[in-house]
């Protein structure tokens, strides 16, 4: 049995609040240079240096990356043989939310309830996901996610005789229907299948699959190169003035589903798509 103390998770929650929010993960980085040398609308490619310029300031001056910083989204992988000391689980990490969001000078943009309104003042509650899983292992991913993106994804029961192409469908027009409005070039986090939740938590945690790296089924691979083709033809662009890079990934994950279902979802990450995580050791 692996015992953790309260603290530790406060002061790992606290740090990558911060750096999700400051510090742009290399592989998208790597990936909006790359999309420099593709893009052919000039505009769309001096959109896309201004977006690596942007990047490279919040590194430098850790600062955040957007104006925006998002409602806290936590995953947490904790083995079974961890034991929590000092507290609630969910306290420390609540209060880690608190800290980094106070001592990153990040933007508080929780309301208390979805109907008064309220702004809770410290950008808590943040919105915790849990795997367990065997062993001692404590691993925690925050990801903030802003809304400008978040409003434009979409979930849809599909019937079973739909298919592949109903999935098709419903992926290319959601990134339609989005626009501009999500801040492109986004990244495509497509869940499909388990119930309507599961899709959904199926999307969310697709955006955090690093860019390039493609589902290990070749069906699904394949699927995801022939979403981004389709979705970078509409022509959507770099901040939506034109171009042929809309989106820089697609990525889907599956789970089983009942005879008589296929649900689909599609969340859609802005051009920053932030998170960051680590392990916390006995030396953390």
């Amino acid at each position: 049995m692996r015992t953790i103390n309260t603290q530790q998770i406060t002061g790992l929650v606290e740090r990558l609040c911060i750096e999700a929010n400051c510090y742009l993960s290399s592989d998208i980085y790597t990936c909006l240079n790359a999309c420099c040398g593709q893009e052919k609308s000039p505009l769309g490619r001096q959109i896309l240096g201004t977006l690596i310029e942007n990047a490279d300031i919040a590194r430098n001056e850790t600062a955040p990356i957007c104006q925006d910083t998002g409602l806290a989204v936590v995953f947490v992988t904790m083995g079974q043989d961890v034991h929590i000391h000092g507290g609630f689980i969910e306290d420390a990490i609540n209060e880690g939310v608190r800290r980094g969001y106070e001592r990153g000078y990040l933007r508080k943009s929780v309301v208390r309830e979805p109907l008064d309104r309220v702004n809770t003042g410290d950008n808590t509650p943040a919105v915790i996901h849990y795997d367990i899983v065997s062993g001692d292992i404590f691993h925690i991913t925050v990801a903030p996610k802003g809304f400008g993106s978040e409003n434009m994804s979409q979930l849809k029961m599909l019937k079973p005789s739909q298919g592949v192409e109903g999935v098709k469908e419903f992926v290319v027009n959601t990134v339609s229907e989005a626009g501009a409005n999500p801040c492109p070039p986004i990244i495509v986090g497509v869940g499909i299948g388990g119930t309507m939740e599961k899709a959904a938590l199926l999307s969310k945690k697709a955006l955090l699959i690093p860019v390039g790296q493609h589902n290990p089924n070749p069906v699904l691979a394949d699927l995801e190169t022939e979403l981004l083709a389709k979705i970078n033809a509409l022509g959507i662009g770099p901040a939506g003035f034109g171009g042929i890079i809309t989106a820089m990934s697609v990525n889907i994950l599956t789970y089983a589903t009942h005879i008589a279902g296929l649900p689909v979802s599609v969340n859609i990450g802005c051009h920053v798509t932030r998170h960051a995580a680590d392990l916390l050791t006995d030396e953390t």
